[in-house]
């Protein structure tokens, strides 16, 4: 391990430099390996020893052309034929064609054989200092093709170094081929984007949290102040000033209440996934309001069949609330709410539906922002606005669809799907049976 870590000291840090010794030796390396082939193939195919076929002159030539010798006539009264010992005549001849063929051959040889080696030397020589050569060259190209290649990291790295919560707006826009680092550099700009609105939602719900909050206590305030700069306090006036802060205190923690379930349902946690029927929810919400109902004389109309799903039952049941109590809330006198619920397509539904005054379509999706009401102003006294954010926040976190649309004649129509126990398994703990 000492010893990997010793040679990791001397390995470039640097990713282009790095890339560059990567190019350079693999060149290196192939050069080496196709010097080498071209050197064996070169040195199989030229000759060590002379041909086997014909010289370029044959003895007596050779001989004639280095001595001239004159050829010895036989005598015309001897014929060749009646000669006792015609060998023993031409030996001499014979002996010295041979040792002139045997030198021929020797020069010839060692000519071939000069000829080879440096043939191999010239062979190697150059092509080594071209080797050489072309690796000094593919080293600046690796540099440069390398440094191109790198060119839109450098930005991605430049522009996450200047991104911080107060500048968020920056944006790569890198251009060019769709291949990894075009992928990369719009996945980061998908990313900064998600951050960008993250963090410009998280200050105007801080900004409009502080407000809501703010109001209860400073009625509170005012309540004790104004009762105990009285200088004879009557215990009605006690009285009185105890109900107004106990109501102030109420909707603080109603609010709290709803912050704390935002933040949880936005997370996306469950506490714990137990079977959920929808119509049993919808009916306990609508008892919750019941006098609310009273008071406005509105028209309920039910058709609530068993809806069976699984997930959190607070978060669920607190959506399925939100959902009815806005439909009452905003509501004109002797209007009308709306509830269907059941199965279809392996996909449990809620529809909640009320009355109420008109609601421009573009207006429908800001109703599910926090502290968004459908006056389009915080701080009243009807409700947190906090409501519909929780149900869409909700669903999200149980993989629900929710839509909302304007209803023409007024009010606004909400439908949730989540699936269907069946199509989730049986619920931990149930009896298969």
């Amino acid at each position: 391990m000492t010893q990997v870590s010793g040679l990791r000291r001397f390995w470039p840090q640097k990713v282009r430099t790095r890339l560059t010794v990567i190019y350079t030796s693999l060149f290196l390396s192939g050069g080496i390996v196709l010097l080498g082939l071209t050197y064996l193939l070169v040195a199989k195919n030229l000759p060590v020893n002379p041909s086997a076929g014909k010289p370029p002159m044959t003895v007596n030539e050779f001989i004639k052309s280095c001595k001239h010798p004159q050829p010895a006539k036989t005598p015309a009264s001897k014929p060749a034929a009646t000669s006792p010992n015609p060998i023993s005549v031409r030996s001499p001849k014979l002996s010295r064609a041979c040792a002139a063929e045997s030198a021929y051959l020797a020069g010839s040889k060692f000519a071939a054989l000069n000829q080879r080696r440096r043939a191999l030397h010239d062979l190697l020589l150059f092509s080594g200092l071209g080797l050489a050569a072309m690796t000094v060259v593919s080293a600046g190209a690796g540099w440069v093709v390398a440094g191109r290649v790198l060119r839109p990291v450098r930005v991605i790295t430049g522009t996450a170094r200047r991104a911080s919560e107060q500048h968020l707006g920056e944006r790569i826009a890198l251009s060019g081929a769709r291949d990894e680092l075009k992928e990369l550099a719009d996945t980061f700009d998908d990313m900064l984007e998600r951050l960008d609105r993250a963090f410009s939602a998280q200050r105007r719900f801080v900004a409009d949290a502080s407000h809501e909050l703010r109001t209860p206590l400073t009625l509170m305030r005012t309540a004790i102040d104004v009762t105990l700069a009285k200088p004879r306090r009557t215990a009605a006036q006690l009285e009185s000033m105890a109900v107004r802060v106990r109501r102030s205190i109420d909707r603080a923690e109603s609010m709290i209440d709803a912050l704390l379930t935002l933040a949880i349902s936005d997370q996306g946690r469950q506490a714990r996934t137990e079977p959920v029927n929808l119509a049993t929810a919808a009916e306990d919400a609508v008892d919750a309001v019941a006098g609310e109902i009273e008071r406005l004389d509105l028209r309920v109309k039910s058709d609530l069949q068993p809806a069976e799903t699984a997930g959190d039952p607070h978060l669920l049941e607190r959506m399925v609330s939100n959902l009815v109590d806005n439909a009452v809330r905003h509501n004109t006198r002797c209007g009308e709410v709306i509830l269907e619920s059941g199965t279809r397509d392996g996909r449990a539904f809620l529809r909640v539906s009320n009355s109420g005054p008109r609601i421009p379509d573009e207006l429908v999706p800001s109703l599910f922002e926090p502290f968004r009401r459908m006056e389009g102003r915080t701080g009243s006294a009807s409700g947190a606005g906090l409501g519909l954010a929780i149900a869409r926040s909700v669903a999200a976190a149980h993989g629900a669809a929710l839509d909302a649309a304007a209803r023409p004649a007024g009010g606004l129509d909400v439908r949730v799907e989540l699936p269907a126990r069946q199509q989730l398994g049986p619920a931990p703990g149930a009896d298969p049976a």
